[in-house]
């Protein structure tokens, strides 16, 4: 498989998966210009696109979605109840409602349940030919059911979106930051990095922090508790990077 994430962020989010078969979009916030220009750098025609998968209905995870489906034709994937809340798409031909996963041929994605202030916000475990990829994103705490689904993956893009002392003592009213904090809003960076000490394995390749706040974090801030946070536990790894939000990450490749 293939990953790059093409925007991560309070402004936008999108991540482009590729396998054998299929050219995936995860998520399509920012604006239709943007995802085909990201695209385009990575030598992906949006034309290509076969599915676009929704974690939830929240703005800056869905924002491109109505005007991309006005040119391209990609399929989809969405659960029941974002369908039913999502009316603008209900005269679309092209849909697959999931439930807890999706088979397209040798390709497996977990659809588990997420933390978050959305209509069935979820998560995703990508899997095709022995690799795999974690896309854990806007939730406010991981549930430990969760994590036999979560172990031991080559990728995880994995939810660091603030410094509880930044948020705590920053700019946001109380009612924000209280939705931030709640298990109904966002991972810090300590429980980003205590959660994945409990997840990476020998098969883990790399870590994307995810989704990082432009107010209430910073790249150094995130790496910093990860990397401090691995040492507490004795884990040895350090191939870990902050996406960003108008910046594609690398192409990774598994």
């Amino acid at each position: 498989m293939k990953v790059c994430i093409l925007a991560s962020g309070s402004g936008g989010n999108s991540t482009y998966i590729e396998t054998d078969k299929y050219k995936i979009l995860v998520d399509i916030g920012k604006n239709r210009k943007y995802i085909v220009e990201k695209l385009h750098s990575i030598g992906i025609n949006p034309e290509e696109i076969d599915y676009i998968f929704i974690s939830h209905l929240h703005d800056d995870h869905i924002s491109a979605l109505k005007t991309f489906l006005k040119k391209y034709n990609p399929c989809i994937v969405i659960s029941k109840p974002m369908f039913q809340e999502l009316t603008d798409i209900h005269d679309y031909e092209h849909i697959l409602i999931y439930e807890d996963e999706v088979i397209l041929d040798n390709l497996k994605v977990i659809c588990f349940h997420s933390s978050h202030d959305a209509t069935d916000s979820r998560n995703f475990v990508f899997e095709n030919n022995g690799s795999s990829v974690a896309y854990v994103t806007d939730t406010g705490y991981v549930n430990q059911k969760n994590f036999k689904y979560l172990k031991n993956k080559n990728i995880y893009l994995f939810e660091s979106n603030h410094d509880i002392e930044k948020l705590t003592h920053g700019p946001y009213p109380d009612w924000l930051k209280q939705r931030v904090l709640s298990d109904y809003g966002h991972l810090s960076n300590r429980s980003c990095s205590v959660y994945l000490t409990k997840l990476i394995g020998d098969n883990t390749k790399k870590i994307y922090l995810m989704h990082l706040s432009d107010t209430n974090n910073t790249e150094e801030l995130a790496l910093k508790e990860i990397n401090e946070t691995f040492k507490e536990y004795n884990i040895n790894f350090t191939d870990i990077k902050c996406a960003k939000q108008d910046i594609i990450s690398d192409v990774i490749e598994v």
